[in-house]
């Protein structure tokens, strides 16, 4: 395989610093920073970070769940949002959706409860929505091909994949018995899908829950969660008792605008974080370079999410095609976490295909996450983007 970029660390390592220096109200080109001290794996401090235990804000304090339960329901995997029992007992999808120009607007994409995006070939960025009770849905997508790496992430869930074909090199991965998927390709799976006449080719196909779960039916696959994935993937807090970054002092920065067209340079996504209803709403430049809300043209609803991560990747090119292969089983890699309107850096690890990612702060501990939606922003390595 052909390697096309180096991450140079100690460059990387300057641009991050500086940032750092900067006033909170200043822009923070942020890139991956391989020298900072991982301790989280390794049970070292960076001596600039505060141990959370010793915080205002102990993290049993933000794991305690004082709610009490309500009848009929069950806290979702997803989100730690309450949700009918059968819901949060029911293994979600993953529905591959493309984001250049010809693919908008999209359809019941405000209703993933998580969103990955990640580059594809030529710079174009792809989103990997995960639904939870998404049978009930009606039009969904538009719908393209898979990459291997959607499927790793995909997997962390035990999600059924929803996509049109790919690549000759994910044919290994669909072909595990493990791996269980809804494929336009196929045609076992056909009828799940439908193309839309007045759009054009590819960014006209489509898919129902109805007629995936039709599909899921037919070929005889548990709606169970089969205990393949961990059944704690990110760690919530409870709503009583936010996670509002403060036990990190100075090192939380302040992060009320994060611009991602660093990484995603065709649809220059960004997030605007609102106070007073404690989300970051998306917008992203899409018709004829002007930047415009990233609206579901299904709910009138502009994408927003509780929790915003971006995970920096190593990465290499599969061919001339530019097709990418990503290092999503990895150990101690760089990122970013960032709720209510701050910012922390994070360290990440994937150990195994269904294991969960897990994201640490710098002084080794995991990190807790807010009850909502997260968008997870994957960044290759070089690459940088800002917030403020």
């Amino acid at each position: 395989m052909k390697k096309i970029k180096t991450w140079l660390a100690l460059a990387a390592l300057t641009v991050f610093l500086g940032a750092c220096g900067q006033n909170d109200s200043s822009n923070n080109p942020i890139a991956p920073d391989s020298s900072l001290p991982n301790s989280g794996l390794s049970g070292g401090s960076t001596g600039t970070v505060p141990n959370p235990s010793q915080s205002d804000a102990p993290l049993e304090d933000l794991l305690d769940d004082t709610e009490p339960p309500r009848e009929g329901m069950l806290r979702s995997r997803l989100t730690n949002q309450w949700v009918d029992a059968d819901v949060a007992e029911t293994r979600p999808i993953a529905v591959m959706i493309p984001n250049e120009s010809g693919a908008v607007p999209h359809y019941n994409l405000s209703e993933a409860s998580i969103i990955y995006e990640a580059n594809v070939e030529k710079r174009i960025s792809r989103l990997m929505a995960i639904y939870e009770d998404w049978d009930k849905l009606g039009t969904i997508g538009n719908i393209r091909s898979l990459r291997t790496y959607f499927a790793y992430w995909s997997f962390e869930w035990d999600a059924f994949l929803v996509h049109s074909g790919g690549p000759y090199f994910v044919d290994d991965l669909l072909a595990q018995s493990t791996t269980q998927n809804v494929n336009d390709h196929l045609g076992t799976d056909t009828s799940a899908f439908f193309r839309d006449s007045h759009r054009s080719s590819p960014h006209n196909l489509y898919a129902t829950g109805q007629g995936i779960l039709n599909v899921i039916n037919n070929k005889g696959y548990s709606l169970s969660y089969r205990g393949l994935a961990d059944t704690e993937h990110f760690r919530f807090t409870n709503q009583s008792s936010p996670n509002t970054l403060t036990q990190y002092g100075n090192d939380a920065k302040s992060a009320v605008y994060i611009d991602m067209s660093g990484c995603y340079p065709l649809t220059r996504c960004y997030f605007e974080y609102n106070d007073s209803d404690g989300l970051y709403y998306r917008s992203q430049y899409l018709s004829g370079g002007k930047d415009e809300p990233h609206v579901d043209t299904v709910t009138g609803e502009q994408l927003s999410f509780k929790n915003i991560l971006v995970q920096y990747v190593a990465y290499e090119e599969l061919n001339d095609d530019g097709y990418l292969v990503f290092g999503c089983h990895d150990n101690t890699k760089d990122g970013w976490y960032f709720t209510n309107g701050r910012g922390i850096h994070v360290n990440w690890e994937k150990v195994s295909d269904y294991g969960a990612t897990r994201y640490y702060d710098d002084f080794g501990n995991e990190i807790v996450l807010n009850t909502g939606k997260t968008m997870i922003c994957i960044a290759l390595e070089g690459d940088n983007f800002t917030f403020r």
